[in-house]
């Protein structure tokens, strides 16, 4: 017999991932936001930190993580550096080295290198919340990754506490 929390796909998530079996219980159960954002070129890297913090402003969340998700399939989410503004010029470079837009590609809507590169970056980041602050490093900022711009996208947030 199976056991732990069964979860939305309909299998059973591991109790002992959790400290608390509410846990789980309490993520599905989280307050959401959400916000738009405009890119303003075919890749992009946009630093998101400030309208994330706004919002674990506006959400009163002290203590927890913000889930912080971007439902499109050409764009993605990460984290890096950005003391030094040749850190996002260069990650965008290497990603257009690896997956150029002109290739033999066999999707018809031409944005298959927008989708490879959505699917290395991911299409989410859990960031930790002490004290009402996201938990970042020195150096560290929520980056969206536009990879077929320039068009308006939205960024979801999930709240667990």
């Amino acid at each position: 017999m199976k056991t732990g929390l069964l979860c939305s796909a309909g299998r059973y998530a591991n109790t002992n991932l959790y400290h608390h079996p509410l846990t789980f219980y309490q993520a599905i159960k989280g307050a959401t936001m959400k916000f738009s954002i405009q890119s303003k070129a075919r890749t992009q890297m946009i630093d998101i930190t400030p309208a994330v913090q706004e919002a674990v402003d506006k959400a009163g969340v002290t203590d927890g993580a913000v889930m912080v998700f971007s439902p499109h399939t050409t764009a993605g989410i990460t984290i890096n550096e950005n003391a030094d503004p040749s850190v996002p010029a260069d990650l965008e470079m290497i990603l257009e080295r690896m997956i150029p837009w002109e290739a033999n590609y066999r999707h018809l809507e031409g944005n298959s290198a927008a989708h490879a590169k959505s699917s290395l970056v991911g299409a989410s980041e859990l960031v930790i919340i002490e004290k009402g602050r996201l938990v970042l490093g020195t150096w560290q900022s929520i980056f969206f990754c536009e990879f077929d711009g320039p068009r308006r996208r939205n960024v979801r947030l999930r709240f667990l506490s």
